[in-house]
């Protein structure tokens, strides 16, 4: 068995709106490079994604959706069915080809998913995916295929498997939460900054599953400027008492890197700190519930230059242990990137100390973050203190 896996194919670059759309698959591309020139990525740890299936996709998706997607893709789609479906929006334009495209990045997760579920490795990576607010029948912030929803039914299908799927893109995962609202055989946890002022505006922290479903969604929306340390300790604790309560069979972690302080589309402050810390925990989590399964996918992140690469490695030198990585970058690296990046290009592996002036609010942030964490929280705690009284 191989300890990790990484699933990729510069086929990734297809999926993309427009030069100028912020969605921008490059970053995948950077991160792979960035890996491979610092030695900590072989072609031996590549697998290559395929297509996912028709029948695949509707698992999650309508298949007069699928349909929609696959005309759009051709041009044959009417403007007004279009507006329907969430393509051909703002955020979600049509481009070419764009069922393929998207079809490769749902594939790229099911063959993670596979790798880790049939023994050939304990870890597998595909930062390809993460397009975690893809709805049943209509596409939405970016994404046209949920990759993540098809991923977790294909899991209980398949494999029979209790999944936990841990969000930490700075946008609530909405797309993925809604499609498993009643079912107790998916846990989802999503952290995120707070819809008060961000896309999409849902995952409120009483969001928490109906019907069979009702105390397995749980929702940490934590305030604009958040920092590191705040971050990390609604993360820790959440993540470890909800997998102990849950006790899943396999982890899922979409690991956006948009709540990092240079993303252009969000308002919270974290650094690099916290993308190497983000991952130390979810690999504990699988090895003491999962024996070991745990699938990556990407997400989120504007800042695809000084950002994305950087926090994305991090999730692969965890998954490989090797995320005791410091100091200087690679210069292949970025002498490959420099003249193409707008920006000036980071040359350490951490931020730089001084990445923003001190945020006079932080007590307080600080505060009400840990009462957001209590309150979504409250089910389990409650419970404990039910059992341990019939005890």
């Amino acid at each position: 068995m191989k300890k990790a896996v990484f699933v990729y194919s510069d086929d990734f670059q297809t999926y993309k709106f427009s030069e100028n759309h912020p969605f921008n698959q490059l970053r995948v591309k950077l991160t792979y490079d960035l890996l491979q020139k610092s030695k900590f990525l072989s072609f031996q740890d590549i697998v290559p994604p395929r297509m996912a299936t028709d029948e695949e996709l509707a698992l999650v998706h309508d298949p007069r959706y699928i349909e929609a997607v696959k005309l759009a893709g051709k041009g044959q789609l009417p403007k007004e069915e279009a507006n329907n479906y969430g393509l051909g929006t703002e955020d979600t334009p049509i481009f070419p080809n764009m069922h393929e495209a998207s079809a490769l990045l749902v594939g790229g997760t099911l063959t993670a998913v596979d790798q880790v579920m049939t023994g050939k490795s304990e870890h597998a990576l595909n930062l390809g995916g993460g397009l975690h607010h893809g709805f049943r029948g209509k596409a939405s912030g970016f994404c046209i295929y949920n990759d993540t929803a098809v991923a977790i039914k294909y899991l209980q299908e398949k494999y029979k498997a209790r999944v936990l799927y841990v969000d930490t893109d700075a946008h609530h995962g909405d797309g993925v939460q809604w499609a498993f609202y009643e079912d107790p055989e998916v846990c989802t946890l999503s952290i995120h900054e707070t819809g008060r002022y961000l896309f999409p505006g849902t995952g409120n922290v009483n969001e928490r599953g109906q019907g069979d479903g009702y105390g397995y969604s749980f929702n940490i929306p934590v305030d604009a400027f958040t920092e590191d340390d705040s971050f990390l300790e609604v993360y820790e604790q959440a993540l470890t008492e909800i997998a102990d309560f849950f006790k899943p069979d396999v982890i899922l972690t979409q690991n956006g890197a948009d709540a990092h302080y240079y993303d252009p589309l969000t308002h919270l402050s974290t650094s690099i700190r916290v993308y190497r810390e983000i991952p130390k925990l979810a690999h504990k989590i699988a090895h003491q519930h999962c024996k070991g399964r745990w699938i990556g996918v990407g997400g989120g992140g504007y800042d695809i230059w000084r950002v994305v690469p950087r926090a994305w490695s991090h999730v692969w030198l965890e998954m490989i242990e090797k995320n005791d990585v410091q100091g200087f970058l690679s210069e292949d690296w970025i002498n490959e990137w420099k003249d193409k990046s707008p920006v000036e290009l980071p040359d350490t592996w951490e931020d730089k100390a001084d990445l923003y002036k001190p945020i006079p609010r932080k007590q307080e942030i600080t505060e009400k973050n840990k009462q957001i964490l209590m309150k979504a929280l409250y089910p389990i705690s409650h419970l404990r203190k039910d059992n341990s009284q019939i005890g």
